[in-house]
């Protein structure tokens, strides 16, 4: 009789079939790029972009309360999450930077500046908000700024796809503050 249960058990687990995973990549939000019909007046290198350990991970993250995070198993970032943060700074700065060269490798210029992020927070949130947190800084010669950041967007549609254009958005929006910094620097 063990067999039979044992058997059937075998059977049922064969026949159940795996969750299927979903990849995600931040969607570009530049609509119009600067053409500086090749002049390059000032320069900025993302030297670096860092994410808490917690969003380091392949799966996205939503908070389920004041103290919970889930890292989800079957919704993923199709890269590490840094490198997706990092190349979207590089679009959205060189489309809001007209006349500036904007790279992730050194530039080897006095005319460079260099800016450095670490993401705190870059999830979903129980009550429909997103979240995109932490502070960057931004070097220019000697003149150094350095800046908290914390954007709260609410998601009106259901589901990861609604969640990781919220994400960009938000993203974005730190990007465009980026940039009016850098400008006056």
């Amino acid at each position: 009789m063990k067999w039979k249960i044992m058997a059937l058990v075998l059977l049922l687990s064969a026949c159940s079939s795996q969750p299927q995973k979903t990849y995600y990549q931040l969607p570009s939000l530049v609509t119009e790029r600067a053409n500086t019909g090749g002049m390059v007046e000032r320069q900025l290198w993302i030297e670096h972009v860092a994410v808490a350990d917690y969003l380091s991970g392949s799966g996205l993250v939503y908070q389920t309360n004041d103290v919970q995070y889930v890292v989800a198993n079957n919704n993923l970032w199709a890269s590490a999450l840094d490198q997706q943060l990092q190349q979207s700074l590089v679009e959205n700065l060189g489309a809001s930077l007209p006349g500036w060269l904007v790279s992730t490798q050194p530039l080897n210029s006095d005319r460079q500046m260099i800016l450095n992020v670490t993401v705190t927070g870059f999830h979903g949130r129980y009550d429909g908000q997103v979240i995109v947190r932490g502070e960057w800084t931004l070097r220019s010669g000697d003149r150094i700024v350095k800046h908290p950041f914390e954007v709260l967007a609410k998601q009106t549609d259901d589901g990861y796809d609604a969640l990781v254009k919220v994400l960009a958005s938000a993203w974005k929006q730190e990007a465009d503050i980026i940039a009016k910094r850098a400008i006056n620097l």
